[in-house]
């Protein structure tokens, strides 16, 4: 689904370049004129990250939470009010559609997602409404913009706060909105989500008091570090939840409670996780820095000249240089030379994961072999 979105009034900050056009971050500041500086005001300092591209919904009605609970993926039935999920919504054979983070307050449930596909999330909630109190619809009055870094906790003044919240808990802002803190792309990371007329007075306040300008370079240059997939950037049409680390409990901020059922795609979870291993993993890679050319999101990744996996987000880092996520076939050693487009490419070790856990299923299945 093509989603159009208007240019956001940040963009007129001195500065301010757009992301490229046609990309995901087209309507939003990519930097502001020193990228490497705006990632380490993030990593080190506190930087705001205008995200009023991101597609915002919300759901009233007695049964909103546990309604959803039961077509997507996370246990969120008992969501407690000041609370905030991740999860996501599969098709039939378990891939992944839609990733979005929900955030229960004072009985609405707020939902964010990628622009681009905002609008084929709300119209699959609202058919699945059926019979149940919940009403899905669109809030284009509201925005998302991100503070990033340790020294956050000095714009709790700013921000109408006495203290900021613990992962995935959200306090209500004095003018509206509500801010909420996110585990990731880093240990220290807050959302607020803000009545769009606030934007620009927001941005103002909170650069005043200490917040430096930072683009969507500096949070993609994070992500990825932090290895957080990013929908349609870092999945495609195949990707299965446990390719791209998405599964676990809010507590293990994941987005697929592996203790329960009735959503769809759910056997294909089941039978990964107790049966089988997912055909590729997400792994960071190292790119040479001498090619002319930077690889593009979607080129094979190769070894050897044969296809072993897919690019994901490319991007610089400040203190790593070229990186990207990369969905590769599971059985590649880490060590292998890879190529990815025009350039050589090398796993990062620490970012296989582990797979050596015993599987319940696998091992009653051994049992009742004698093994």
């Amino acid at each position: 689904m093509s989603v159009v979105v208007a240019p956001s009034p940040i963009l007129a900050v001195p500065g301010a370049v757009a992301g490229a056009a046609g990309s995901p971050d087209a309507a939003v500041a990519w930097h502001y004129g020193d990228p490497f500086g705006e990632q380490r005001a993030a990593a080190q300092r506190v930087a705001i990250v205008d995200r009023s591209h991101r597609f915002v919904l919300k759901i009233t009605g007695a049964e909103r939470l546990t309604w959803l609970h039961t077509i997507t993926s996370q246990h969120i039935a008992n969501l407690s009010d000041g609370r905030s999920a991740e999860s996501l919504d599969l098709d039939l054979n378990g891939r992944v559609l839609h990733h979005f983070v929900l955030t229960e307050l004072d009985g609405t449930a707020w939902i964010d997602t990628e622009a681009d596909r905002g609008p084929a999330l709300l119209e699959f909630l609202a058919k699945m409404v059926f019979w149940a109190d919940a009403k899905p619809v669109e809030a284009p009055d509201h925005v998302v913009l991100s503070l990033l870094g340790p020294r956050a906790g000095a714009l709790t003044e700013t921000l109408g706060l006495t203290a900021l919240p613990d992962t995935y808990d959200a306090v209500p802002l004095p003018s509206g909105g509500f801010l909420r803190r996110m585990p990731w792309p880093s240990a220290d990371s807050f959302d607020l989500v803000i009545p769009r007329d606030q934007l620009a007075d927001r941005w103002a306040g909170l650069t005043a008091a200490g917040a430096e300008p930072a683009g969507m370079w500096a949070f993609e240059a994070l992500r990825v570090a932090a290895l957080r997939p990013r929908i349609g950037l870092d999945t495609d049409e195949r990707t299965i939840p446990h390719e791209a680390r998405w599964i676990g409990g809010v507590d293990e901020h994941g987005a697929v409670h592996l203790d329960k059922g009735c959503y769809r795609g759910q056997e294909t979870v089941a039978r990964v996780h107790n049966l089988g291993k997912p055909p590729r993993h997400l792994v960071l890679l190292h790119l040479d820095g001498s090619a002319d050319e930077r690889p593009s999101t979607g080129e094979d990744v190769t070894a050897g000249g044969r296809t072993v996996g897919r690019l994901g987000t490319v991007v610089d880092h400040y203190e790593f240089g070229p990186i990207a996520l990369a969905l590769v076939k599971r059985t590649i050693p880490a060590d292998t030379a890879l190529t990815a487009g025009p350039s050589a490419a090398a796993i990062d070790p620490d970012s296989v994961p582990t797979d050596d856990a015993h599987q319940a299923g696998r091992v009653a299945v051994d049992r009742l072999r004698g093994r």
